[in-house]
């Protein structure tokens, strides 16, 4: 289904209004027959008591003669299989997913903002749309895409973000979700990234469940150079994507388990995510002892920021075969 406000593949009835807003903040309703879409929830679906529901992010940039690219779509919609079969999800083969993805851009592409001014973030999710009250497997699931203009993600735009660690807050642990991209991991932390914030740190860092001195993620993205994977950390597909494109700059990248104790000794650090793109920490905090980084500029974070938004937004050719143009 192609409409202007992203409803792909759906289940259940109610009546419901939708609005949206343009580029320019224009409000505007979106002229969708609702009732024929038949997309709504009730109380009894199974999402609002178990939050069975698996999500993914990636984005569509526009490229200077107007056309517009998608990032190794492929690689979500991978991602997305991985959490569904974790959490007894079923979920659209990668060539479902991949033309679901581009019939949204496609029926949205007006919203995708100019080259240099944003990108369109889509949101593809999977929940579970059944009614049921037991301990079970949904018996429906829905399968929603939707898109909205971004710009940087931290209110600083580029500037070096600041990040505290956490200390009591587990954000994953062995054996649980950490490692798909399930709604359940996000709200344990909005606590203490609230706090963070109210006390002017950009996000949270958290440190693992089991010895609490090994880094891994933040609170929606992922620090470099962090840990070994161990079933607590999503793998990152902007991660990934740096991680090679570095390797192929002559850089040497090695993964470890890095401790707190190691951050004196850091040059550069910076994150990475789909929302983030890359971007550089200015400074970590751990245990009240503030520690800077970048004293001598940031110029591998730089370059490899430039190469990554570079092949993102097809200003060079794309040698690593990740883009595929929406047409």
């Amino acid at each position: 289904i192609q409409n202007d406000h992203s409803v792909v593949h759906i289940s259940s009835s109610a009546r419901c209004e939708a609005s949206t807003r343009t580029y320019q903040e224009v409000s505007e309703l979106a002229d969708i027959d609702w009732d024929k879409l038949s997309f709504a929830l009730v109380p009894t679906d199974f999402i609002f008591k178990l939050w069975t529901g698996i999500f993914e992010g990636l984005k569509a940039s526009r490229k200077a003669d107007g056309s517009i690219l998608l990032f190794r779509p492929e690689e979500n919609a991978l991602r997305m299989r991985m959490g569904a079969e974790r959490l007894c999800m079923p979920s659209p083969t990668v060539e479902h997913f991949v033309d679901a993805v581009k019939q949204v851009v496609l029926a949205n592409k007006r919203w995708v903002p100019p080259l240099g001014k944003g990108s369109l973030y889509i949101r593809p999710l999977i929940m579970g749309s059944g009614s049921i009250l037991g301990v079970a497997p949904s018996p429906e699931y829905t399968f929603v895409i939707f898109v909205t203009p971004v710009g940087p993600y931290f209110k600083e735009g580029l500037a070096p973000i600041n990040l505290v660690i956490e200390l009591e807050t587990l954000r994953a642990i062995p054996g649980g979700t950490g490692g798909v991209k399930f709604i359940g991991n996000y709200a344990p932390v909005l606590k203490a990234k609230s706090i963070a914030n109210a006390n002017g740190f950009n996000d949270v860092l958290y440190l693992d469940s089991v010895h609490r001195k090994y880094l891994e993620e933040a609170s929606a993205w992922q620090n470099h150079i962090y840990s070994i994977n161990k079933g607590t950390i999503l793998p990152g597909i902007t991660r990934k994507s740096v991680i090679e494109i570095a390797r192929s700059q002559g850089f040497q990248v090695e993964e470890r388990l890095i401790a707190v104790e190691e951050l004196l000794n850091a040059d550069e650090i910076f994150c990475t995510g789909t929302a983030v793109v890359l971007s550089s920490v200015g400074s970590i905090t751990y245990l009240g002892k503030r520690i800077e980084f970048g004293m001598n500029g940031w110029d591998v974070s730089k370059q490899l920021y430039t190469a990554l938004t570079s092949l993102q937004m097809g200003l060079i050719e794309d040698t690593m075969g990740w883009t595929i143009a929406v047409d």
